[in-house]
């Protein structure tokens, strides 16, 4: 079946970096890759209601530098070894970044949002810059993957999936780490920062039920214990070098806000996994 995935860029190296990612990651697939540049024109005014028209000279301009940008980007794609099942659609809009991305994904019916993590003004100390984190957590309808700067491509063997247990999980919200896995032919590696006391019954009821879910494909259950989860989480992965981490970003959940900025920081400075967030559908 065809999947349809959004590729939002500024054009920078990191926003280059995680369309390759993309490319490499569905090689074997049936893709719709779907480009997306969002412009504005500078020079307004903030406090001004104005907002320029087609026809004006600062929107023509910010339209032009745009269509320009992503000439050049279908230009380099060109140059690759491309898969045969793989289209590209430039896509150029005026708009904010969270509202063309919505918009794309409600039109077109995205399934995936691929983003690098930093744009052009990324600070150094900051792994996944604002506009990521926003996405992330804006986007509900469409899982987001994250590609950090120092990502480059290879087979995933290793998928790290936390959780506290306190989730009964649909099949059906599971289906994009499924995928992902059953793509690579990778383990799915299921983390539980625990305190210490043993699982009630809710929780040893979803654990067995991600079991069934997971049945077919390897994977095994880990528990880290009197460790906080952001940290359990940053040391299994460096520890095993797992290829990617995968966790749902539920509003009130244990796990919490992982994109919080300390959460960040705790993945490492230069980390060099993608993350994949899901939503929890019932939100």
């Amino acid at each position: 079946m065809k999947k349809k995935i959004l590729l939002p860029t500024d054009f920078s190296k990191n926003a280059w970096n995680a369309i390759q990612y993309a490319i490499e990651l569905y090689k074997n697939e049936t893709c719709d890759f779907y480009i997306l540049n969002a412009f504005n024109a500078t020079g307004y005014a903030l406090e001004s209601m104005m907002v320029p028209e087609p026809g004006e000279k600062l929107y023509e301009e910010a339209k032009e530098k745009s269509e320009q940008g992503l000439g050049k980007i279908l230009q380099r794609l060109s140059f690759r070894d491309e898969s045969p099942n793989h289209k590209f659609f430039m896509v150029s809009q005026f708009n904010n970044l969270l509202d063309a991305i919505k918009d794309i994904v409600d039109k077109e019916d995205i399934q995936m949002i691929i983003m690098g993590t930093k744009g052009k003004t990324a600070a150094q100390d900051v792994v996944f810059g604002s506009n990521t984190v926003m996405v992330m957590e804006k986007s509900r309808n469409c899982p987001v993957m994250a590609i950090p700067e120092e990502a480059s491509y290879k087979d995933l063997e290793e998928i790290v999936f936390p959780t506290d247990y306190k989730m009964n999980f649909k099949r059906r919200e599971l289906q994009d780490i499924v995928e992902a896995a059953k793509m690579s032919d990778a383990a799915i590696r299921i983390l539980h920062a625990s305190n210490g006391d043993p699982l009630d019954e809710e929780q040893e009821n979803n654990k067995k039920l991600l079991g069934e879910i997971f049945d077919g494909l390897p994977h095994t259950f880990h528990t880290v214990t009197n460790v906080d989860p952001q940290s359990a989480v940053r040391c299994f992965v460096e520890s095993r070098e797992s290829d990617m981490i995968t966790f749902f970003n539920r509003k009130h959940s244990f796990f919490g806000s992982v994109f919080s900025r300390p959460m960040v920081k705790s993945l490492g400075r230069y980390s060099k996994v993608p993350v994949l967030a899901l939503h929890d559908l019932r939100n």
